[in-house]
């Protein structure tokens, strides 16, 4: 830009600067870009850009050793691995896993649930805490509900349990559901052998609690606790009742200040029903507790309950039992799995599945008409 002459100046200018009003013109910038000859700037756009270098990828040897050696990167990079959807992510996985395999087993597996709202990621926090500072490695698996939008997770636990994330002998993971019935990540069992193969000697598995099928996270763990709120109302007894049938222990959480009583209140009430109840574990009988997060009080009563459940089980032989047939039943899950996915991306029920449902739609067809033509195309 060249410098303006007077005759190009507006009208309302004065022809001398004065304090009143000041009006300067600068010459423009000679040259290219920031004052960069043109010379230079060409030799700018024609010498090579710096290339920036890429993370090397990661070998299964590489992930084996580095779970086993208890390097929190690689942890959460298998993790991310046996969570993702690709083919070629998931043979890798599988790799792992299986060289981990001998590794796995060596730790106690605790479900939480619970109402939303009844506070299990505050009390989690505190309970992991107390044990890392009894000389424990916790590892927690927080499964949040998925955004119908983005598929992530909504409530972002590793947040809310800030000060355990923080803890050198914690790892905490958030997944989202997915989609999942129960709100539990399809790969969460994977993500327990992984955590248990780099010396985490408790898993604890959150679960969103929303009352659907909350016997999902009961076939993966050892341990199930319900955490339960004080005057929650009517509208959840429904929930209470069917949870309660596999509950291992009931803690009625926020048992503080004016609520205290309360909390002592719906114990007796509890413990009164759990009467009537058959004990989901053989040979153990199943009780409720008053614990507050806020005040501490009550939270090593749950490490006290856990570990006389376990002294129990393993003596009379249930505790191994009912990990064998967890592992069955994760097979025949897994079956399924594989099973719905190869139905939906076989080629001939890809093109006929739009006419299908339409016809459906219509009325022209009856669903389970439907679903024996897509069958039969998925046969041949």
């Amino acid at each position: 830009m060249t410098a303006m002459n007077k005759k190009d100046r507006p009208e309302w200018t004065p022809k001398q600067p004065n304090q009143a009003f000041t009006t300067n013109y600068l010459d423009g910038i000679e040259g290219g870009h920031d004052g960069m000859s043109r010379e230079k700037e060409s030799n700018k756009e024609t010498r090579p850009a710096r290339s920036i270098p890429r993370r090397r990828k990661l070998t299964v040897d590489d992930y084996v050793n580095g779970v086993l050696e208890g390097n929190r990167a690689i942890i959460a990079q298998a993790i991310t691995l046996v969570e993702s959807n690709s083919q070629a992510h998931m043979e890798i996985a599988q790799e792992v896993l299986q060289q981990l395999m001998p590794h796995t087993g060596n730790s106690v597996r605790i479900g939480f649930t619970g109402v939303p709202g009844a506070g299990k990621s505050t009390l989690i926090e505190s309970f992991g805490s107390m044990l890392c500072e009894r000389g424990h490695k916790v590892a927690v698996l927080a499964v949040d509900p998925s955004s119908s939008v983005s598929r992530g997770s909504i409530l972002g636990d590793k947040t809310r349990m800030e000060q355990l994330s923080r803890n050198k002998n914690a790892f905490v993971r958030p997944s989202p559901s997915s989609g999942t019935l129960g709100g539990v990540a399809r790969k969460s069992r994977e993500t327990l052998l992984i955590c248990e193969a780099a010396g985490f000697d408790v898993i604890i598995v959150e679960t969103v609690g929303v009352g659907q099928s909350e016997i999902t996270v009961r076939s993966m763990v050892d341990f199930f606790l319900v955490l339960m709120l004080t005057g929650a109302g009517d509208e959840l007894q429904g929930m209470k009742k069917g949870v309660m049938e596999i509950a291992d222990a009931i803690f009625i959480n926020k048992a503080d200040g004016q609520n205290k009583q309360a909390a002592l209140n719906a114990k007796v009430e509890y413990n009164r029903l759990l009467h009537y109840l058959q004990p989901a574990t053989e040979g153990w009988e199943t009780k409720a507790y008053t614990v507050s997060a806020l005040t501490g009080e009550g939270v090593p009563t749950i490490w006290d309950v856990v570990h006389e459940y376990k002294e129990i089980t393993v003596k009379n032989g249930l505790f191994e039992e009912r990990r064998r047939k967890q592992t069955l039943d994760w097979m025949k899950t897994l079956i399924e799995d594989q099973l719905m996915s190869r139905f939906y991306q076989h080629p001939e029920v890809v093109k006929s599945m739009p006419m299908v449902e339409q016809n459906v739609i219509d009325g022209k067809a009856s669903a389970t008409l439907a679903v024996r033509q897509l069958l039969d195309l998925y046969d041949r």
